[in-house]
């Protein structure tokens, strides 16, 4: 019999990453209870191999058209939808045989609440006595909506660290819950109290997580284990699309140096990591701290083969060539930059610096040292237009880095999600707040959108012949047929042969079948046109480029 028990629910959407789904926050609360003499169990409902394919929801019909094929080519995207992870019954019978008294849910993101609601649902169906508790951004964000589902007891908005082992402590004693931070739950009346959500002020005064409940063979990565580290909290910028920046309620904060090595301590020697992703939002922000960290993994990790990601983002300007330097010893492979846009309007409407100088010199400073780099820009935000987004393509198709294109969602808590709503344009459910779902269709509309997306695609193939020193030949297609779809490269190849003859996108069935997608062909024959005026880059250095045919 277990005190708590606290579930990471399935997801149901287009694509899983499995290695970004590591469930960190739970085991950060499990660490405190623990402390707190509770017995905790993690379940992770994503923690298996099974997926199954099932209906597209019906708020998401419109998608049919823009994903209407499974297409095996590099410029696919989207078009089975799944349920990643286990069954909403088999979470339930594992709720109903843990016995756990108190069994919490996380729902960090908006799209995928409703899956979270359903865990909660088929959870109070099998253990009926059991009290019912969900966290995260979401229901922090919004608790008010969360709370209209009568499975669930209480929300607790804010850092669960804080809020948790009080919520089960009172719980277990019978005591009063109503002065807990962050706490929401139905009144007498029916009525709902909300508290102000609940912040960890000194986070080296908190245990580290729990990882050992964590089930970590299903998180590695061929022989080597992976972990997830959040070194710091918060971001003090005012990026009008984030919900943790500093226009939010989450103050930003930085752990010791100390307290981040005695966890990555903990991951490689009795975990066996390999791999290290930094989910901070900012890790790169404080270079004093940030290069003494490095310089500690480097010491204490030497020889261990560690890589290290930060795959949120860091931002340009923050960086420099000690920094980059230290990276590279330390374990870093890849610089994931956030670029957002080089449109100095757009970059105003975001509230973000311009960073293409910056971008310049980290790209520079990356082949200085072998580093890989992805520029990372958002498309389809309110009032930003298509042309704007074409020339950040356009930008990234001259630089020596990978383009990584990000279709804006409204983020709850956000002043882009504030913004959305005052002009009436927020998606008519959370589901679509998701950048698979295309969620605007504003100034740049839905099938710019996903031609941007697709556009992003075909840069990335064109970048990967230049560092292959492949020159494209006549695309020869045989009655419409190419008869080995297998060969991605192949009928690529073949595929972007066309798309520069006449800018149609195509893509290619598992069976061989070719067919187009529905894009703007005006922003694909611009596209093309930009093309050829510039000189692509791929993503390594070398000293003769080869010339691409038709560009």
């Amino acid at each position: 019999m277990t005190d708590i028990l606290l579930i990471q629910p399935p997801v149901r959407d287009f694509y899983l990453t499995s290695k970004r789904t590591i469930p960190y926050g739970l085991a950060c609360i499990s660490s405190v209870l623990l402390e707190e003499g509770f017995s905790v169990e993690i379940f992770d409902g994503l923690a298996t191999s099974k997926s199954r394919i099932i209906d597209l929801p019906q708020e998401m019909n419109y998608l049919r058209e823009y994903y209407p094929k499974p297409d095996r080519s590099p410029f696919g995207l989207f078009h089975y939808y799944r349920h990643f992870g286990y069954s909403f019954e088999y979470i339930g019978k594992i709720a109903k045989d843990s016995g756990a008294f108190l069994v919490g849910i996380s729902a960090l993101f908006t799209p995928y609440v409703e899956v979270a609601l359903t865990v909660a649902a088929s959870v109070k169906k099998f253990h009926t006595e059991c009290q019912i508790v969900l966290g995260g951004h979401h229901p922090s964000s919004l608790p008010i909506s969360v709370m209209e589902n009568k499975a669930v007891d209480f929300v607790l908005r804010g850092e669960g660290e804080v809020s948790m082992p009080r919520l089960a402590r009172a719980l277990k004693t019978g005591t009063d819950y109503a002065s807990i931070p962050g706490i929401v739950f139905r009144k007498d009346d029916g009525t709902l109290q909300l508290n102000d959500p609940a912040k960890m002020i000194a986070l080296d005064h908190f245990p580290l997580p729990a990882t050992h409940l964590i089930k970590q063979k299903f998180y590695k990565r061929g022989v080597k284990g992976s972990a997830v580290i959040i070194a710091s909290r918060g971001c003090p910028m005012k990026c009008t699309y984030c919900a943790v920046g500093a226009s939010s309620n989450v103050p930003y904060r930085r752990r010791s140096v100390t307290s981040v090595v005695k966890e990555i301590e903990i991951a490689v020697t009795r975990f066996n990591a390999g791999f290290i992703e930094f989910e901070d939002e900012n890790l790169s922000l404080d270079k004093k701290w940030f290069l003494h960290l490095l310089d500690e993994i480097k010491y204490r990790f030497h020889g261990f083969g560690l890589e290290l990601r930060a795959m949120n983002g860091l931002l340009p300007n923050t960086l420099d060539e000690a920094l980059v330097c230290a990276m590279q010893a330390a374990g870093f492979k890849t610089l994931n930059l956030s670029l957002g846009s080089i449109s100095e309007v757009q970059l105003r409407r975001f509230n973000r610096p311009d960073v293409r100088e910056a971008f310049d010199n980290v790209l520079g400073l990356a082949e200085k040292y072998s580093l890989n780099a992805v520029g990372y820009v958002i498309v389809g935000a309110p009032f930003q237009s298509a042309e704007d987004s074409l020339s950040d393509l356009i930008f990234l198709a001259q630089k020596r880095v990978l383009s990584g294109v990000s279709v804006f969602y409204p983020a709850p808590g956000s002043k882009d999600f504030e913004l959305c709503s005052r002009l009436n344009i927020l998606p008519d459910t959370f589901s679509l707040m998701r950048s698979s779902a295309l969620p605007l269709s504003h100034t740049t509309t839905r099938i710019e959108s996903v031609t941007l997306l697709r556009l992003g695609r075909i840069l990335n193939f064109i970048k990967l012949l230049k560092d292959k020193s492949v020159n494209i030949s006549d695309a020869s297609m045989n009655n419409g047929r190419i008869w080995n779809p297998e060969d991605r490269m192949e009928t690529g190849i073949k595929l972007l042969q066309m798309f520069l003859k006449d800018g149609k996108i195509r893509g290619i069935t598992p069976d061989g079948d070719i067919f187009e997608h529905r894009i703007s062909s005006e922003l694909s024959k611009k596209f093309i046109q930009r093309l050829k005026g510039i000189h692509i880059r791929g993503t390594i250095y070398q000293r003769a480029v080869p010339k691409i045919h038709g560009i």
